[in-house]
């Protein structure tokens, strides 16, 4: 499809414009009212979804408020909490572990840079952009299952690796451009443009990219497709989801959304 790097800079980056207008509230799904919260949230999100953590935050939160206090934290309480996200026993640890480090480190505070962040229990490049992109304003490329599929699927690298897949995106984009597109990819991915059956004919940027036909092409099998049950009556529903509002905003205005 891309006869040049020119060329494939050019398609890439209209894609990333189309899925800006697709989705102008794209954010980090997780919900969070400081750095210190995003981090632990970012941390429980490992294999499994932002909406079960998400649940499970608004106690954690209540109960641990801040890095003292999760450092200072029972650690069964702790678990019994997170439990339902998976993983609860290393996620306690990273937990206590990374707490105890940013009161003993950083004055209780999160850091604001890529080096210091991965120094802490549990916190990789992945979950450090995550932080910086959307906590601190610091661009970040967001190599996360969703991320890497669908760059792959639109021709912006054939790597594997998430470290390559990084470098070689962000070298296609400027910097200011990398967390907006790392949350639109995954608002994509988890919306439209799934793992196993994509649905093709619903897709605002098919006709630039190179693995259409991969999924579902006929528009009304489609729209099936996409994620989120609609509750009866409620088809702006879909319109909404399609244009990014996030779970909580959704909830806020009164739509039933299914888990």
């Amino acid at each position: 499809m891309d006869k040049t790097l020119t060329g494939k800079k050019r398609r890439v980056r209209r894609i990333n414009r189309i899925l800006g207008e697709v989705y102008p509230y794209a954010t980090a799904e997780l919900d969070f009212e400081s750095p210190f919260e995003l981090l632990v949230a970012t941390v429980l999100s490992a294999q499994t979804t932002d909406v079960r953590v998400n649940a499970i935050t608004p106690e954690l939160f209540r109960r641990f408020p801040d890095s003292a206090a999760m450092a200072d934290a029972d650690e069964q309480e702790l678990s019994d909490i997170i439990k339902p996200t998976g993983f609860y026993k290393a996620k306690t640890a990273s937990l206590l572990g990374l707490s105890a480090a940013l009161v003993q480190r950083h004055g209780g505070q999160v850091p604001d840079s890529l080096d210091e962040l991965v120094k802490l229990p549990g916190v990789g490049r992945k979950t450090a952009f995550v932080v910086l992109g959307n906590a601190f304003g610091r661009p970040g490329i967001t190599v996360d299952t969703h991320f890497g599929r669908l760059a792959r699927r639109l021709g912006m690298t054939q790597q594997q690796d998430p470290v390559k897949v990084e470098r070689e995106v962000a070298a296609l984009f400027e910097p200011k451009d990398w967390t907006a597109l790392s949350n639109r990819l995954v608002f994509h991915g988890r919306r439209i443009c799934h793992s196993r059956r994509p649905a093709c004919g619903a897709c605002p940027v098919a006709q630039l990219c190179p693995s259409y036909g991969e999924g579902e092409t006929n528009p009304e099998l489609a729209k099936q497709l996409l994620k989120y049950e609609l509750a009866p009556g409620r088809e702006d529903l879909l319109e909404k989801m399609l244009a990014g509002a996030s779970r909580r905003q959704l909830r806020a205005e009164g739509y039933p959304l299914s888990a």
